[in-house]
């Protein structure tokens, strides 16, 4: 199962007008990160970051005038999602603005089915919160330090993180299978295979000797009584 974990930057915050600036990709195989990533600055096409945006992100006009367009990465961006799942955080609003691209360049929209919210998940497991970003790495133990401001690919990267934790990727990803003792990895973790062999010593009894003295009077006692002559027949058969 791929999954595509995706974060944007825009120029603001209506996707009617605002266009995307920044896009960061990681590749999750069956939750865990494959290394394939793809990240790209995208030029605005004439449309300003609003101040609040850039506060937030901290990219700038200039830092943009030589970045392609959004129609010069799309082909490739297609690519990298063609036939997986499509994991942001808040995910209607990235997913808004990939549209609003996509619908300029007549392209069809993304399919709703194939769309995961991270933030939904969140508030359904902790719903008390808080469900930032920010919060969930807190709460999971993920450094999250290097970010002093919101960038495509690192909440993306950190994002691949929490969404493994909130589904429980980690903890499923530890496998014990009896098999021949070998080892196999498996992404970043180790399936531990064991293999299972008869014991070359059987244990010690821990009857002692009085207790194997009352057993085996017992059992003749049982041998002697007439009843128990009756009804072993049926009870060895059974067996």
């Amino acid at each position: 199962m791929r999954e595509i974990i995706f974060d944007t930057e825009t120029t603001g915050l209506d996707p009617r007008e605002d266009r995307i600036i920044e896009l960061g990709c990681v590749e999750l195989d069956n939750r865990f990160p494959t290394g394939r990533t793809l990240h790209f600055f995208i030029n605005a096409q004439g449309r300003s970051v609003h101040p609040d945006a850039k506060a937030i992100h901290g990219i700038s006009d200039a830092d943009l005038a030589d970045k392609p367009v959004f129609a010069e990465i799309l082909d490739e961006f297609l690519a990298f999602i063609d036939g997986a799942k499509l994991v942001a955080h808040n995910a209607n609003f990235d997913i808004g603005f990939i549209n609003a691209e996509f619908a300029r360049l007549n392209q069809p929209v993304v399919d709703p089915s194939l769309i995961v919210d991270t933030l939904a998940i969140a508030r359904r497991k902790h719903p008390m919160g808080p469900n930032s970003l920010d919060a969930l790495c807190r709460r999971y133990g993920i450094d999250n330090s290097r970010r002093t401001k919101h960038g495509a690919l690192l909440d993306a990267e950190l994002l691949a993180e929490v969404y493994i934790e909130l589904v429980g990727g980690k903890q499923a990803a530890f496998g014990l299978e009896i098999s021949t003792g070998e080892t196999e990895e498996r992404g970043q973790d180790r399936q531990i295979q064991v293999k299972i062999e008869p014991r070359p010593q059987p244990l010690p009894s821990r009857l002692s000797a009085g207790e194997r003295e009352a057993h085996e009077a017992m059992v003749q006692a049982m041998g002697e009584n007439a009843l128990w002559n009756k009804i072993r027949p049926t009870l060895e058969a059974a067996e």
